[in-house]
């Protein structure tokens, strides 16, 4: 069976396009460091609200036998749900760093002289 593709044209990641980049990084701050503390911040305080969000999922999971359990897997457990949040805040989120971040600029704004 020919499909019409050959493994040189099939990569594992997507290209992304000099046009499609800038339509990632809209909105994004560039080159302002007080922007770009913003959305630091901003997304660090989404990674704690979603760490807060996803623990009380993981709570209800029974302890791995092979593992033994005990409180080592429980900071252990803790960790990875932190790690999860991490990960979900910087690869976008669920929109609440960009609230975040634009409550934080305005107040910024409010408070210049």
């Amino acid at each position: 069976m020919d499909f019409g593709t050959t493994a040189a044209t099939i990569t594992p990641f997507p290209r992304i396009v000099p046009a499609a980049a800038n339509t990632l990084m809209a909105g994004r701050p560039r080159g302002n460091p007080q922007a770009e503390a913003a959305r630091q911040t901003a997304i660090e305080f989404e990674a704690v609200f979603l760490s807060q969000m996803l623990a009380p999922m993981f709570e209800g999971l029974d302890e791995d036998p092979l593992f033994g359990g005990g409180p080592g897997e429980d900071i252990y457990r803790s960790m990875l749900v932190e790690e999860y949040s991490n990960a979900i805040a910087r690869a976008g989120g669920i929109g609440i760093a960009d609230a975040v971040q634009r409550e934080i600029l305005r107040l910024q704004e409010a408070f210049q002289p």
